[in-house]
């Protein structure tokens, strides 16, 4: 399987600050950690378009690496274009409508939004829900209001694929090796690059909880290296789940190939200076990180998350995930 090549950004280098770049923290995935490989440049507002302001207060960023034709978690957050600084916040209220083409006057889909912190108190984003119907460039359309501003409409283009890369719901999980405590003595930090890793997240491979059955969620997560400074707070909030459902597996695998160097976890980079994704990841097909998924007892991937979750949205992934057949 070709892996699918990475972008600039994802060059390692120093754990970057926690901090958000102008395309939502650098590609917090923005959130989700970086920007993708195959995703498009982050889309512009349309400010001459009708029913956008021509000067917005605040800058729509999506999020999400790529839009595929059917269910997508559609991931935005918001700048302000003035400080390039976050405004996504919970009080900023956002309404959306899609249209399936840059001339359509009426949409085809509205979702409400959900804000979620993806660091506590310093950046934010909103999760939401849409089905594309075809590819081709759609328009979104985020009404937002925040409390002293006035109520807003900014209409941002962006192309849908006619299929996503990475692997997603109703897919089955690929039964891929990945690296155990008892591969390396016990010693997890020749594994992981967790500062605090947890013993439960590295007990069993994927390949063997399939066999077994057994649900289970996956965390692709490197908390050393990743750009956006997302895994490592995305692998903290899974880590509360492991004892709260104790009758399903959670594994946490580095998404890219590690080498100990003078006792420490280093990339180790490609004829082309790159990262490589390691195997695992290879057979996900992720095309940023963090990634989340929830793979039930059939070994059908039952949850998706791209670089972070809402606490309902993983409940009820790992609920499903639990009762599968």
């Amino acid at each position: 399987m070709r892996r699918p090549s990475l972008p600039r950004h994802l060059y390692p280098a120093r754990p970057r600050p926690a901090r958000l770049l102008v395309t939502l923290v650098a590609g917090l995935l923005v959130v989700g950690g970086c920007v993708g490989p195959g995703a498009e440049t982050a889309p512009t507002p349309k400010g001459s378009e009708a029913g956008s302001p021509a000067r917005p207060s605040v800058y729509p960023v999506i999020v999400s690496s790529e839009q595929a034709v059917g269910p997508n978690r559609f991931l935005f957050s918001f700048l302000d274009p003035s400080t390039n600084l976050p405004a996504a916040r919970p009080e900023r209220t956002v309404r959306l409508a899609f249209f399936d083409s840059p001339d359509a006057t009426t949409p085809v889909a509205t979702a409400d939004a959900e804000f979620v912190w993806a660091i506590e108190g310093e950046r934010g984003l909103y999760v939401s829900h849409v089905t594309f119907t075809r590819a081709g460039t759609w328009v979104a359309a985020f009404t937002t209001e925040a409390p002293g501003s006035p109520r807003e409409t900014i209409r941002v283009t962006f192309d849908v694929r006619e299929r996503a890369t990475a692997l997603g719901v109703g897919d089955r999980a690929p039964a891929v090796r990945t690296p155990t405590a008892a591969d390396v003595g016990g010693d997890l930090r020749r594994i992981s690059s967790d500062p605090n890793p947890l013993p439960a997240f590295y007990e069993t491979s994927v390949d063997a909880l399939l066999a077994a059955h057994r649900p289970f969620v996956l965390v692709f997560a490197t908390p050393a290296f990743c750009v956006s400074a997302q895994c490592g707070p995305t692998l903290e909030r899974v880590k509360p789940y492991i004892t709260e459902y104790p009758d399903v597996a959670f594994v946490n695998v580095e998404p890219y190939v590690l080498d100990v160097v003078d006792g420490r976890l280093q990339p180790k980079l490609d004829s082309n200076n790159q990262l490589q994704l390691v195997p695992a990841a290879q057979a996900f097909r992720i095309v940023s990180e963090p990634w989340i998924y929830v793979v039930d007892r059939a070994g059908i991937i039952v949850g998706s998350f791209e670089g972070i979750f809402t606490d309902a949205e993983l409940r009820a992934a790992i609920e499903e995930a639990r009762r599968g057949s």
